[in-house]
């Protein structure tokens, strides 16, 4: 039994007393510090105020690169992804959460799935092999700063094989439906096997992962919007299978003002260009947006660059970004920013530049 006077004790005393204020417990002996539970899981979100998204893919965002991307050579991206020098930026800047991608349309993710490499049966596998979510979340944590996890609701749209294997269907030639056009039917056999990888991902991460923001949920009524499962109260429970504390938005696309998609989200998706910012800052009528009888947090997310993770330096400047996290965060919202991220895991610097102004800006005893 441990002398409670001894340096031992005092130091184990003393992190105890500052996990507990940043929202931490130990698992058991050995176990790496994971969120405690929460009564209003949306709490520490809104009172971040603001963080961080990057699009770390084996192709640009939203392209149909990728398919001449090897796994192999994936595999040495992700293994040299410098997460020592990613912390030290984020914590450089203040923030309090990043959203970080798994993947997207390439079919390359930054994490291993033996549920989805069962089902779509490529060799080897284009899940790295390390696993980079549980790296970035455990070296975060002693900063106090949380991982939310990206994925699509769509099969990765440029590799043909995953596609036809997870029975992923398109409601016309050529692929790449958007908000308003058609997508292949209600697609109940895709549904249930994009559950099971997303629970796959979920219980193997636990409380590491605060929460997840679900793309290209365009296809609502075809979809989701059903009484019966799968629906987005099956697709929620999946991904809150390892974490019920975790905080989930589906995304309907570009909409000013931003809208609620769905009662069962935790947050608003709230995808806006950066040029319409202003405009959705005006229409944010406080914390919260109702649906069908559920408040959802007010949540923006955009970009600093020239689009999604695009750019050499920042569009605006530091000024006009700070006063829109100061004008959001006064009416009880939260914005999330897009930065580009270096094949090295490393965000240019004058992006950094610009997040550490924001940091700066709310550190301040006025705001």
């Amino acid at each position: 039994m441990n002398d409670l006077r001894s340096p031992t004790a005092v130091s184990r005393r003393r992190f105890l007393i500052q996990a507990a204020a940043a929202g931490l417990v130990a698992q058991g002996p050995g176990s790496a510090r994971v969120w405690a539970a929460a009564s209003r899981p949306a709490d520490w979100f809104q009172q971040a105020g603001w963080g961080v998204m990057t699009h770390y893919l084996g192709a640009p965002p939203s392209s149909a690169g990728g398919a001449e991307l090897s796994a192999e050579a994936w595999n040495a991206q992700v293994e040299a992804f410098d997460v020592d020098g990613l912390v030290r930026q984020l914590a450089a800047t203040g923030t309090k959460y990043l959203l970080f991608t798994v993947g997207q349309n390439s079919g390359h993710y930054c994490a291993p799935n033996a549920t989805y490499d069962s089902l779509v049966g490529i060799q080897p596998s284009k899940c790295s092999r390390r696993d980079l979510i549980a790296d970035l979340a455990q070296a975060l944590q002693p900063h106090g700063i949380r991982v939310l996890a990206y994925l699509p609701s769509g099969a990765p749209a440029a590799d043909h094989v995953a596609r036809r294997k997870l029975q992923w269907r398109w409601g016309a030639p050529g692929g790449w439906q958007l908000p308003g056009e058609p997508v292949g039917g209600r697609l109940v056999e895709f549904q249930r096997n994009w559950e099971a990888v997303c629970r796959d991902w979920s219980q193997r991460w636990g409380r590491l992962v605060a929460g997840w923001w679900i793309d290209g949920c365009y296809f609502a009524d075809e979809m989701y919007r059903h009484p019966d499962e799968p629906n987005f109260a099956s697709l929620a429970r999946a991904l809150k299978a390892g974490n019920p504390d975790a905080l989930v938005a589906f995304n309907p696309g570009v909409k000013v003002p931003v809208v609620c998609h769905t009662p069962v989200e935790d947050y608003t998706a709230g995808e806006v260009n950066l040029n319409q910012v202003a405009e959705a800052i005006r229409a944010c009528p406080g914390r919260w947006l109702e649906g069908e009888g559920r408040r959802v947090q007010f949540q923006i997310l955009s970009f600093l660059g020239q689009t999604w993770c695009r750019g050499e330096r920042p569009q605006k400047p530091d000024d006009e970004i700070v006063g829109y996290v100061r004008d959001l965060t006064a009416k009880g919202g939260v914005l999330t920013w897009d930065v580009p991220i270096q094949k090295n895991g490393l965000i240019p610097e004058p992006f950094v530049a610009q997040l550490c102004a924001i940091g700066r800006a709310r550190a301040k005893p006025s705001e």
